[in-house]
């Protein structure tokens, strides 16, 4: 798939902007603080109905503004469609080809991306928040009923926690608890199964991506690490039991530290090369090995999952890799993935890359072909 057209009204520091793009490589260049970052992050929205840098929807309105709006049309295998969103202080609201969408799910996957940006080469090394979102971005692409159960998830254990607040000033009784921990294991279950599905196709693309670009010097594995341990059982009743039977186990400590300890809110990932844990026995280099290796195989894994490659964004991430981890990601996705790059100059990206690259200029929200 590719971004043919791409439209935005009142996005952050943008009034006004269009851009048609190329099938290929696209290239945004612009000082620091001009909006690059907005017109992938525009794009990032467009795709999944939230922001990877925010989650506070006002901040990607203009301020002399009470609405912004993102409108695409998208070349796909099975024809063209034409995505609009407006987000305003009552929500978020999208068309498909000019058709309302009731449901905002039903909206998500209508256009694939993959957003590499400097933060993405922490997820070896940086928090378990930066592993969790990498996995949540992901999978709502593929299923869309992802986000759903996620948001779901994240309002139960809200209540819980705000549960926890109450009860510590006498103003509730064990009778709730019991209720969120049912609602909290039955949403947590299908978050957890999703997970390591995912992962499961995660680590095989991963795995292979790997041992190429180390020249088969290198093993890759990646575990999914759940907070409840279901191990191989597949039977969503027993899981449930489990995981009630493990919050019952930790009930006096939630209720001593005020807040839900387990669920998938608490998950992670690790990373072995050659056995060894690359968090902390990695070196640099092989650490963000690892992170361009999961990028990768984010690309070939959505491909399987949809049929065509998605768009690949790349927010100011070249000059962050050496000239061979260049080498090895421009390879990857030239003539078969459409691309957007941001940079400050052109000067830090490879010179093969730009043979048939478009080229925008922007400034001050403003862009010049």
């Amino acid at each position: 798939m590719h971004l043919k057209t791409l439209t935005l009204e009142h996005y952050r520091n943008i009034g006004h902007l269009r851009l048609e793009a190329s099938p290929g490589v696209n290239i945004l260049i612009g000082e620091n603080a001009q909006g690059k970052t907005n017109i992938l992050e525009s794009m990032f929205v467009l795709a999944l109905m939230r922001s990877h840098r925010t989650h506070r929807d006002r901040e990607l309105v203009g301020w002399d503004s009470d609405h912004a709006a993102i409108e695409a049309e998208v070349g796909r295998r099975l024809g063209d469609v034409r995505l609009h969103l407006v987000i305003s202080g009552q929500g978020k609201k999208a068309r498909i080809n000019g058709l309302e969408q009731r449901k905002l799910s039903q909206f998500v996957g209508t256009m694939n991306v993959v957003m590499f940006a400097p933060e993405d080469l922490e997820i070896v090394k940086g928090s378990p928040g930066i592993r969790r979102r990498f996995m949540d971005m992901e999978i709502a692409q593929v299923h869309p009923s992802y986000l759903h159960h996620l948001q779901q998830y994240q309002r139960i254990v809200a209540q819980k926690n705000n549960y926890f607040r109450q009860a510590a000033s006498g103003a509730s009784g064990d009778l709730m608890l019991d209720v969120w921990n049912e609602q909290l294991a039955r949403a947590g279950v299908k978050i957890i199964r999703m997970r390591q599905h995912f992962i499961t196709k995660l680590q095989g693309w991963a795995e292979q991506i790997h041992r190429g670009i180390t020249g088969g010097r290198e093993q890759l594995t990646v575990t999914y690490r759940p907070s409840v341990d279901f191990g191989d059982e597949e039977e969503e009743t027993v899981l449930i039991n489990r995981f009630m039977v493990k919050l019952s186990q930790i009930k006096e400590q939630e209720m001593r530290r005020g807040t839900c300890l387990i669920g998938p809110h608490r998950d992670d990932l690790s990373f072995a090369v050659n056995g060894k844990d690359a968090y902390a026995y990695g070196s640099q280099g092989q650490q963000r090995t690892v992170s361009l290796s999961l990028k990768l195989a984010e690309l070939e894994l959505i491909r399987s999952e949809v049929g065509e490659y998605p768009i690949l964004l790349l927010d100011d991430v070249l000059s962050e890799l050496d000239r061979t981890r260049q080498s090895q990601l421009i390879e990857t996705f030239r003539g078969k993935v459409q691309t957007f790059i941001t940079t400050t100059s052109v000067d830090s990206i490879d010179a093969a890359s730009l043979k048939d690259a478009k080229l925008f200029r922007v400034q001050a929200g403003r862009v010049i072909e």
